[in-house]
């Protein structure tokens, strides 16, 4: 009881500004965690898919290279892009790499959706909570000079107010900017994994389309 009164009096003394940058952390948590909900349930593996996809394609096995990536398609965020691909063999490397990249850049816009929103909440929370440490210093100032008697307590109880936003302000940030880079980096290796992986499935659909000849 203690401890959440003492919360709840170390948010008043922040100031109107608090209020903003409540919404900011509550914003952030809710972006981090459905990012992180999204993600988890999309598996982003590629390797093994491709492996065996390579391997039926080897075979010359296209049609069950179809129905096995029409099989993982539910999950595996990259099975749908590598079966759009095959589907575009019969009109050349070129039309399948074309697919491939249509298909993959919808894919990872939708891995990416509220990656801006956490980039703006990493800039936007620290600087609300500066205005508000200048607002709160400047309300510090203010009282220090209508002051009768001026001590030292009361410049260090004006400061302690208002720099309290400012460290709010750098908690989100902190939070959204590591949130931001982690999902980032999830999603770069992705792209990475799945150039290399598209690429050796055409390679593959095409050496075995050459061998049918």
């Amino acid at each position: 009881m203690n401890d959440a009164f003492s919360l709840q009096q170390f948010f008043l003394l922040g100031g109107v500004f608090m209020w903003p940058l409540l919404v900011f952390s509550v914003a952030t948590l809710a972006l981090i965690l459905e990012r992180l909900a999204y993600i988890s349930f999309h598996d982003l593996s590629v390797a093994k898919i491709k492996g065996r996809l390579v391997e039926l394609l080897e075979e010359g096995d296209e049609e069950g290279a179809k129905a096995y990536l029409a099989s993982q398609g539910r999950r595996n965020s990259a099975a749908p892009i590598f079966l759009t691909c095959l589907r575009s063999s019969p009109y050349g490397e070129h039309r399948m790499e074309k697919a491939v990249e249509a298909e993959a850049g919808e894919r990872i816009r939708k891995l990416e959706n509220g990656f801006n929103l956490l980039q703006a909440l990493a800039s936007l929370a620290p600087l609300t909570g500066f205005l508000g440490t200048v607002s709160g210093m400047i309300g510090a100032f203010r009282s220090i000079a209508n002051a009768t008697e001026v001590n030292a307590q009361l410049v260090a109880n004006g400061i302690y107010e208002a720099l309290i936003t400012t460290v709010f302000g750098l908690i989100i940030a902190i939070i959204a900017i590591t949130g931001y880079n982690l999902f980032a980096h999830v999603v770069d290796k992705f792209a990475g994994e799945l150039e290399k992986g598209a690429s050796d499935i055409i390679s593959a659909s095409l050496r075995s389309s050459e061998s049918e000849k």
